[in-house]
């Protein structure tokens, strides 16, 4: 059921933290981020987590209804226990259950992804579809859906999870196992590690770079040698300056985005895809190779009558998508 009353929102992600205290109205006030700490075991993580939280209770002083919380999967929904694939020191992790009885209030968790793609249909650039594929093309690439203007769960409270959809059968590795998964190739590290793979160096574009031929550095999110970090708001940023590995990395990336949507929605007859996410700030440099590809492969009709827009609610999808399950819960929490 829905609740109206201040609503402590939790955004667990594998590169930050995040929480503030949401009001019925959607007004989000008090927020605070902080790094996920990299390479923690469970209660190194639990014990930041918490720090977090209390700086942000105890600086909007508001007593708080109950608790929504995203985070990155897979999980047992709705338990609530997570083991995120990109948060390798939790397995297992009873965070539900923890949260509950350390706050005392109701708390209600699932997928960040999936609060991504509510926080999009519930304030953002799905309202008024009744039918939406909410993405996050991030640290990893997840997914969630809306038919009917209700959350679809799914048996486990997977669904919606587009990031495993493969479009490179005999493309890299994937952190869940398979191989050739849009998170594997489409996640912002991944996009920037293919780039270095193939020459690409943070820092100004410029034709005949003598480090052009330096081997490339073998870091998740390497420097190329010292210089300012491989990541992909460099990588945007060359892209914008010219560089052609850069411009190829992301035609790459916004290419098999376009084609696993289009699968996804001749799977789901949704009418509008939301993406977001930190490698989706990159804009056209994403968003023109993805509908270019998208309208090749849209053959349905049903496929090629759907919208793919980016998000429209920046730095507050995530909690405010968790903040929803609470506020707006008769829609968009079906979990207990």
């Amino acid at each position: 059921m829905a609740e109206s009353g201040p609503v402590l929102a939790v955004d667990v992600g594998g590169t930050k933290l995040a929480a503030a205290v949401v009001l019925p109205s959607g007004l989000v006030v008090g927020a605070r981020v902080r790094p996920t700490p990299q390479g923690a075991d469970a209660e190194t993580l639990w014990a930041a987590l918490l720090s977090l939280l209390s700086a942000v209770l105890g600086g909007v002083g508001l007593p708080v209804i109950g608790v929504g919380v995203g985070c990155g999967g897979p999980m047992r929904w709705p338990d609530g226990v997570v083991s995120p694939v990109n948060i390798p020191g939790w397995r297992d992790f009873p965070l539900r259950a923890r949260l509950a009885a350390e706050l005392r209030v109701p708390v209600r968790l699932h997928n960040d992804a999936v609060c991504a793609a509510v926080a999009e249909h519930w304030r953002g650039a799905g309202q008024g579809y009744p039918d939406l594929l909410g993405m996050v093309v991030s640290t990893g690439v997840g997914g969630g859906v809306v038919l009917g203007n209700r959350v679809v769960d799914g048996a486990s409270g997977n669904a919606g999870h587009v990031g495993h959809v493969v479009v490179e059968p005999d493309g890299p590795p994937c952190g869940c196992g398979g191989r050739g998964c849009l998170e594997a190739v489409a996640r912002g590290p991944a996009v920037a590690r293919w780039a270095v793979e193939h020459g690409w160096r943070p820092g100004p574009a410029a034709a005949g770079r003598a480090d052009r031929a330096a081997p490339p550095a073998p870091a998740e999110n390497p420097t190329g040698g010292g210089g300012p970090a491989a990541d992909g708001r460099a990588l945007a940023a060359d892209a914008r300056a010219g560089d052609p590995v850069a411009l190829a990395a992301f035609e790459r990336a916004g290419t098999l985005l376009g084609r696993g949507i289009a699968s996804a929605v001749a799977l789901l007859d949704v009418r509008v895809v939301v993406v977001g996410g930190g490698l989706a700030q990159a804009g056209d440099l994403l968003f023109a190779p993805l509908h270019a590809e998208y309208a090749r492969r849209a053959g349905l009709p049903h496929v090629r009558a759907a919208r793919v827009v980016p998000a429209a609610l920046g730095a507050e999808t995530g909690l405010l998508g968790a903040a929803a399950l609470v506020l707006a819960g008769d829609r968009y929490w079906t979990g207990g």
